[in-house]
């Protein structure tokens, strides 16, 4: 088992625990849209660490992204291996030939 998949099956396993003992649980407590807000904060924290060429700072908050990515997945209940069978889908496919084929 990859560290994402331990990850995700404790993310998942959180949705039924006490929000008053587990960060994760409070997250999903608060419902999908809380927790992208969530998301979306860690990713513009990595943004800066980036621009700002801190590698250290970098690697943690690229850590809270994939974090708090997997948590707002479990929110909508959309869980990693669809995420991966996306990749694996998409793998070998020009980026540019595999944005021009999706619908608008």
């Amino acid at each position: 088992m990859s560290i994402l998949d331990h990850l995700a099956a404790t993310i998942d396993a959180r949705k039924t625990a006490d929000p008053g003992t587990s960060w994760t649980a409070k997250l999903l407590s608060k419902g999908p849209e809380k927790c992208a807000e969530k998301f979306g904060e860690e990713a513009i924290e990595a943004i800066i660490a980036a621009t700002k060429g801190d590698r250290d700072n970098l690697t943690a908050e690229a850590a809270d992204v994939i974090y708090h990515l997997l948590v707002m997945l479990a929110a909508r209940d959309v869980p990693l291996s669809d995420v991966l069978a996306e990749l694996e889908h998409r793998d070998g496919t020009s980026g540019i030939a595999e944005k021009a084929a999706r619908k608008d």
